[in-house]
């Protein structure tokens, strides 16, 4: 189900519970309010859409990618650069890596690692920071 986009920054910046094998029916309000707002927005975590629980999607290429419990296990070169976010107005700078492996748990609830670079990785790590109650 399309879910409205949270912009109470209070709420944001709560960190976000782990999440269980119960909350994997947020797996879809995720793809279809990505989908929903896809013209604007490549990557969203659970609390932009007002559940506080530790889950993310990313636009990886044409795949929707949803990751339950993400942790950023390396990350290598760092460099500058400005992001939006839909739950924030404008633009602002922050520093990300290029290089990423993220480990979590899939759709199936299933362990997993993907190592990321470039793009993809700068998503992951900006919807990481929000489980984390990070806003850029």
């Amino acid at each position: 189900m399309i879910k409205p986009i949270n912009k109470d920054q209070h709420s944001l910046k709560q960190v976000s519970q782990p999440a269980t094998l119960a909350d994997r029916a947020l797996a879809q309000d995720l793809k279809d309010t990505l989908t929903a707002n896809a013209n604007r927005c490549v990557g969203m975590a659970a609390n932009m859409i007002g559940v506080n629980k530790r889950v993310i999607i990313a636009a990886i290429g044409p795949l929707q990618v949803v990751m339950f419990n993400p942790v950023l296990q390396v990350k290598s070169d760092p460099y500058q650069t400005q992001e939006g976010c839909l739950s924030l107005a404008g633009q602002r700078p922050t520093t990300r890596y290029q290089k990423i492996k993220v480990r979590f748990t899939n759709e199936q609830w299933r362990p997993q690692e993907l190592t990321l670079t470039g793009f993809p990785a700068e998503i992951v790590q900006h919807e990481i920071d929000h489980c984390n109650g990070i806003l850029i």
